[in-house]
């Protein structure tokens, strides 16, 4: 009985977390009509509705969040346990998930996990390039990066990065045919390259900032992208203007290809940190990955 109830929490909680029956019966090697019914007789035994099923979707109910907040930690611990039985070996192993932003994976991230990665090769890092404000608890993430005042107040952090400003940058070609702003509303005016924030399912705002004033602008433009790099790559075709890391476009402005818009506007943002847990004991693994990714 007792093994019964485990498969039938692990099958609902892996479709809690996909959101989707057929992605979860992948995961966990069974069909999806084998899945579904696992579920609902696990529904049925604590005579609770733990999911709301529709032709494209799958949510949680009340009871479902609340059992999944109760049954993923001792998972997620049953896995660290097992996975920590590989430091009895000479090198440490196991999988390490990092979810990071794309331009913080590339600037922090991956330079400081190359080396690490070729002193242990047992070692696996899993890292996700993501916008979304992603509960690392939840989605069963070791590591999260974002900025300072992106991290909860419940998290251990660490400062991996200096403060990050933000520009806005347009390609000289862009600006030869389209005048340069000289307020921020006028850049209502232009076409603006935006970036798509995957958990507010909307378009990331501009927020600028000069002598203590801040402004808030929802821009508008052709291009809609979900990575900072895309945004560059477009800009740097002369396809609008672009919001992006001061440090990310610093050589391409000297070197003549982007410009400065609105420079007096620039805001300055506490910058970026890695966070994980305070619930458990860190494994080796993420141990060595986090004192990595300090090093700067």
């Amino acid at each position: 009985m007792i093994r019964e109830n485990l498969n039938d929490l692990l099958a609902f909680m892996t479709v809690a977390r996909e959101r989707n029956f057929t992605r979860a019966a992948a995961q966990l090697g069974m069909s999806q009509s084998a899945l579904s019914r696992t579920v609902k007789a696990l529904e049925a035994r604590m005579g609770l509705a733990l999911l709301t099923r529709t032709t494209r979707s799958v949510a949680l109910t009340e009871a479902g969040r609340r059992l999944l907040s109760a049954i993923a930690p001792r998972f997620e611990e049953i896995d660290l346990e097992l996975e920590s039985l590989s430091e009895l070996r000479d090198q440490p192993g196991g999988t390490v998930r990092i979810t990071a932003t794309d331009y913080a994976a590339n600037a922090y991230v991956w330079p400081r996990l190359r080396p690490l990665l070729r002193q242990f090769p047992d070692l696996r890092v899993e890292l996700i390039n993501d916008y979304g404000l992603t509960n690392i608890v939840e989605q069963r993430y070791d590591i999260g990066v974002r900025l300072g005042d992106q991290v909860e107040k419940d998290m251990i952090a660490a400062r991996i990065g200096p403060d990050l400003t933000m520009a806005i940058v347009g390609a000289p070609s862009y600006l030869a045919t389209h005048a340069a702003p000289t307020t921020p509303q006028e850049l209502m005016q232009h076409n603006c390259i935006n970036l798509r924030l995957p958990t507010h399912e909307s378009l990331m705002p501009w927020e600028l900032s000069k002598d203590g004033r801040d402004v808030l602008v929802r821009v508008d433009g052709q291009l809609v992208l979900n990575t900072t790099y895309q945004m560059l790559d477009a800009a740097l075709e002369g396809m609008g203007l672009a919001w992006l890391p001061q440090e990310l476009v610093q050589a391409e402005v000297a070197a003549g290809r982007l410009a400065w818009v609105l420079p007096g506007w620039f805001p300055t943002y506490t910058g970026h940190h890695l966070y994980y847990t305070s619930r458990r004991q860190a494994s080796r693994a993420v141990t060595l990955v986090i004192e990595a990714l300090k090093r700067y």
